[in-house]
């Protein structure tokens, strides 16, 4: 019986890695834009707007009035937990800032409140997210 002697090989075949890489790419694609907010608002549209990717807390208030601190529910009737909430992820920021997000069916009195409530925990800039384009408003105007 003849003995088979094996060498070794110089060269590295990158097919199969290629292949794994191509098939990750596809699904980072695919799942990056479900990475965004969770939160499905209908923002009242503006025409004028800045585009801005400062970093800061994200307030959302839905069409039924509740309240969400960057994707997790906030229980209104207990403002001390809102405040505390909100400071902690304040403290998790380099920023004082926060993004309200509001459905255009909340009333005003509602983003008021929010607003009072976000000064009161010590946030100090707040700007309000809109959608940009030329959505009408629910007035009627453009």
């Amino acid at each position: 019986m003849k003995k088979r002697s094996y060498h070794a090989m110089s060269e590295i075949n990158v097919t199969n890695l290629v292949d794994v890489v191509l098939v990750l790419l596809i699904i980072f694609m695919i799942t990056a834009p479900l990475l965004q907010s969770g939160i499905n608002v209908d923002l009242p549209g503006t025409q004028t707007g800045d585009e801005t990717t400062a970093e800061g807390i994200v307030i959302t208030i839905t069409e039924n009035n509740s309240v969400f601190i960057d994707d997790q529910y906030v229980d209104l009737r207990h403002p001390e937990e809102f405040a505390e909430r909100v400071k902690a992820e304040l403290s998790k920021l380099s920023k004082n800032v926060a993004y309200l997000r509001a459905d255009q069916a909340v009333p005003y009195g509602a983003v008021v409140d929010i607003l009072n409530k976000l000064r009161l925990a010590g946030v100090t800039n707040v700007s309000l997210v809109t959608d940009p384009g030329d959505k009408k408003t629910r007035g009627g105007k453009s």
